[in-house]
């Protein structure tokens, strides 16, 4: 047996000394791993508010014009897996580097695009990017700090998660009006300047144990994400009739089985399926699917009626929902330090079923066409429970795992969560032109409440689910 056959665990260091791992300070531990994640998360959704100016711009249809957010989002789900399996081969930090390093060029490679299909080309690659840099982020964060500090820790995380979540459509409003749209992918070099650094300083090397690649695996299970994904964003623009749409939505729920099955017979699968054997997992995951589904099925039809509806500019709508999206950044923190004492059950219930009334709420005022300044008890209602479910649920994944797992349960939650964004937005927006809807002032009417009132079924399912979540932490 070599030394690449010998499994390692995941807390151990490269560095050629661990004493520096204890003298860098926790907060600046969370610092380095959040800010690459939060530049990863800002530009999921920071062209929503460009798209009118780069269509011009660039002469776009209305196809490429799904497909400048879709590409990055296919390409984020579907590689995070196995952007999992080699960092824990490789070692985690240094393919954290190797996705800032793709996601950096291609934000240049983007901002200098002079057509749609090479910019929907460069938005492809910085998804891949991306993928290496969202989930390890997280892994690296959970070993790099002592167990009793780390519902804290990740807690800090899913605040900065939440934030670049929330800020997307802000900064890519307040740039493009206030600059270009080819700003808002230059922002990234100075945030890769200062990240890659801070990564190399404050966060030490971690390795998974070392097994074989799964190059089947990966093939069905990356295929299934990148099927299901493909379908769903094309749903509601082809038909969900449509050969293009029901041949892939097949093939994936036809990859899912057949992934299981060939699971069942390695150990060194690229998603192993004992660490559905963790309650935390299972639970995470279901949550993870269903709230946001429903939230962000949400967030997505209530920016387009603040901006169609109520006569706000992009940056005034995204601004006008920070009650909601940007309260995470207060409360996750909070949840993180109230985990150990109140459990992870107690505060995904609360959390979730804040959600779910909120949502409710939100069908009720739009369908009463009440004044904004009605909206922001709501709003606010909304976001603390998002808050209240970020941390505990990032937390919830990694809870009765060893370290060793942590990149790729955080892989697996992280794909699980961008497929919910992506069904949310085509599932909600179904309900909505299925009820009559259209984007126009008066087409809200009668539409939009039915499909936010699915949101809040759906926020629903995920406080049957948190019934089921752990009590307490295990402080390791």
């Amino acid at each position: 047996m070599t030394l690449l056959d010998t499994p390692r665990d995941a807390g151990h260091s490269d560095d050629p000394t661990r004493a520096r791992r204890r003298r860098v300070p926790v907060w600046l531990a969370v610092v380095a791993a959040s800010l690459p994640m939060f530049m990863a998360t800002l530009d999921n959704l920071v062209m929503t508010t460009a798209l009118p100016v780069v269509r011009v711009d660039l002469d776009a249809s209305v196809g490429q014009l799904a497909w400048f957010l879709n590409a990055y989002t296919l390409t984020f789900a579907t590689f995070m897996l196995p952007a999992a399996t080699w960092g824990d081969r490789l070692g985690r930090r240094r393919m954290m580097m190797a996705g800032i390093g793709v996601f950096t060029l291609a934000s240049i490679a983007a901002a200098l695009s002079t057509s749609a299909e090479a910019l929907i080309a460069f938005r492809a690659v910085q998804g891949l990017g991306a993928a290496a840099i969202m989930p390890l982020s997280l892994s690296l964060l959970a070993a790099a700090v002592p167990p009793a500090k780390r519902a804290a820790a990740i807690g800090i995380w899913g605040g900065v998660s939440g934030l670049g979540v929330a800020l997307g459509p802000v900064v890519g409003g307040a740039v493009v009006e206030g600059v270009s749209w080819q700003a808002i992918f230059w922002l990234n070099v100075p945030v890769a300047v200062v990240a890659l650094p801070l990564l190399l300083w404050a966060v030490p090397e971690s390795r998974g144990a070392w097994a074989r690649l799964d190059p089947v695996g990966t093939l069905l299970l990356g295929g299934a994400v990148l099927a299901g994904i493909w379908g769903i964003v094309h749903g509601n623009d082809d038909g969900w009739s449509s050969p293009g749409v029901v041949l892939p939505l097949v093939a994936a729920v036809l990859l899912l089985p057949a992934y299981v099955g060939w699971a069942r017979r390695r150990l060194d699968a690229v998603l192993p399926l004992r660490l559905f054997s963790s309650r935390g997992f299972s639970v995470a995951n279901v949550i993870g699917l269903t709230f946001t589904v429903g939230m962000f099925g949400t967030v997505f039809l209530l920016s387009q009626y603040l901006q169609v509806v109520q006569g706000y500019s992009p940056l005034e709508a995204g601004l006008r929902t920070l009650p909601w999206t940007a309260a995470p950044m207060v409360v996750a923190p909070i949840a993180g330090l109230l985990v150990g004492r109140v459990g992870l059950r107690g505060l995904l219930l609360t959390g979730l079923v804040l959600q779910t009334g909120s949502l409710v709420w939100f069908a009720w005022l739009t369908e009463t066409g009440a004044a904004y300044s009605l909206f922001v008890p709501a709003l606010a209602m909304a976001g603390i429970g998002m808050g209240l479910t970020f941390a505990p649920s990032a937390t919830a994944v990694l809870e009765g795992l060893p370290e060793s797992d942590f990149a790729t349960a955080s892989s697996a939650n992280s794909t699980v969560r961008e497929f919910g964004v992506a069904l949310g937005v085509a599932l909600l927006t179904a309900v909505f032109l299925g009820n009559g809807g259209e984007i126009s002032p008066t087409g809200y009417d009668g539409a939009i409440g039915p499909a936010l009132l699915t949101g809040a079924g759906a926020c629903a399912i995920a406080v049957v689910a948190a019934l089921f979540a752990p009590g307490r932490v295990r402080r390791g």
